[in-house]
């Protein structure tokens, strides 16, 4: 792999997501003419409000715009994508780097205001955010990320801030398979201080949502320049470690309200868990006969 200007990939990111945007709202306008009437009452709100029509249902925004739900549809196909979902889904991208967190509690107080449908709704989004992620995760990503794992001479996981959840449990059950996990924490210093014998035969697995920690990015800039693979775990191939990652593992992280679901973040790990201990199965058999003497010895369960 050749040398790669870290600064200017890093860089190109936030152009990158003003682009897109300019794009789509680009579009809207340049299809204005040829709209019907409904749908350019739906442009024309999308464009003063794309940030609550990101996580309005496609009848919610007809009700609001006073035009039918398939009005909604037509107008998301006039655009050029397959269905509102599709359309959503652009919205989203672009403006989930942006909010804060106080504008994501507003959004929330507006979708999930029926206090006897939150159970319901949060689970359902949760559903649609991991069938999201089957639809997108390629297998050979999968695989490969797999395969680089067992290649390391030291495995680091690093996830800051909400992702270091996902990381501890991947290096938790990881550790188990593995004698060369190195799950990097915030309480021991700054993570290139903990990696500093990092090394061309290392592998780091760095997790990262939006809204992208700089930390993060510094850490796997750090790696690169010492030669090592970086496996990121992140929402899309455009986030900013994928853009210089030798794997990239994408995984659907929709809001569910004013915090992002990490659930398919998890049924991720779970599957690189299975997928490096069905590699190492062997090894496997033997640590646990002896792990459970261990349990049994000193009654860690009833």
């Amino acid at each position: 792999m050749g040398s790669v200007n870290m600064d200017n990939r890093y860089d190109t990111y936030t152009d990158d997501v003003e682009k897109k945007e300019n794009s789509l709202m680009s579009l809207m306008k340049d299809r204005y003419k040829t709209m019907s009437k409904g749908q350019k009452l739906l442009a024309q709100y999308t464009l003063d409000n794309y940030q609550k029509v990101a996580f309005m249902t496609a009848s919610k925004l007809g009700e609001t715009v006073g035009v039918s739900e398939s009005t909604v549809v037509r107008f998301a196909n006039a655009l050029g994508f397959s269905g509102y979902p599709k359309f959503q889904d652009a919205l989203q991208e672009l403006i989930k780097t942006k909010l804060t967190t106080v504008q994501r509690v507003e959004m929330a107080n507006n979708d999930y205001s029926n206090n006897s449908m939150i159970l319901e709704n949060v689970l359902k989004d949760d559903i649609e955010n991991i069938k999201q992620t089957m639809d997108s995760l390629r297998q050979e990503s999968y695989e490969d990320a797999v395969d680089t794992i067992l290649s390391a001479r030291k495995l680091y996981i690093m996830g800051l801030r909400s992702s270091i959840y996902v990381a501890k449990y991947l290096g938790y059950y990881l550790n188990y398979i593995l004698d060369n996990v190195v799950i990097i924490r915030m309480d021991m210093g700054e993570p290139v201080e903990q990696m500093i014998k990092l090394s061309s035969e290392d592998v780091l697995i760095s997790i990262s949502f939006p809204r992208y920690s700089k930390k993060n990015q510094q850490v796997v800039r750090f790696a690169k320049e010492r030669g090592a693979k970086v496996i990121a775990i992140t929402d899309t191939i455009n986030a900013p470690i994928a853009k210089v990652a030798d794997v990239v593992v994408t995984v659907k992280n929709n809001m569910v309200s004013f915090i992002d679901s990490l659930v398919p973040a998890f049924s991720v790990a779970n599957a690189i868990v299975v997928g490096v201990a069905m590699k190492e199965k062997e090894d496997i058999k033997a640590y646990f006969k002896e792990l459970e003497k261990v349990w049994e010895k000193f009654e860690i369960y009833e």
